[in-house]
């Protein structure tokens, strides 16, 4: 049943885009994001809770391509603070809100760092012109320990896009 009603949703949008001849990722455009990692519903051999937050501020190089930075603060249930900054890059199917991406992060936490390369995949469902509900599935991959500290998730994030 949820899977129908994102589906109407996102047929809903992609019409309304396509009727209104917007843009919403045009190029020399800035993006200002949040995600909320309590909404995080994710799986590692090592967390069994994660309460956190991230922002993301980015910038469209050129249509439907935006980069940006991301910077969080993430909790793992197990009394263990970690810190996270990182890279990354999007790509904006225009038809549908589809995006696709790729990021770096390098984590800090007492007495461990490490570097996670991920990808996801999410669709952005505008509630107006500039302001968006971004759910979407990861995945991070750990360099020091595969089995410990990659994890595959599903997040929400909330995102603005300003014009120049």
């Amino acid at each position: 049943m949820l899977l129908m009603v994102l589906t109407v949703a996102m047929a809903s949008q992609a019409q309304r885009i396509i009727r209104y001849n917007q843009t919403p990722f045009h190029e020399d455009k800035y993006y200002i994001g949040a995600s909320l990692t309590g909404l995080d519903i994710n799986y590692s051999g090592l967390e069994d809770l994660k309460i956190g937050a991230s922002g993301q501020l980015g910038y469209f190089v050129a249509d439907d391509v935006m980069l940006y930075a991301e910077a969080g603060y993430n909790n793992n249930g197990k009394g263990s603070d970690y810190f996270t900054a990182g890279i990354g890059g999007r790509y904006y199917i225009q038809q549908n809100g589809i995006f696709l991406g790729v990021k770096g992060n390098y984590v800090h936490q007492h007495n461990y760092n490490d570097i996670l390369p991920g990808v996801e995949v999410g669709y952005a469902f505008f509630l107006s012109r500039s302001v968006t509900i971004e759910p979407s599935l990861y995945y991070n991959q750990s360099f020091k320990k595969h089995s410990d500290f990659s994890n595959v998730g599903l997040k929400v994030s909330f995102g603005i896009y300003l014009n120049d």
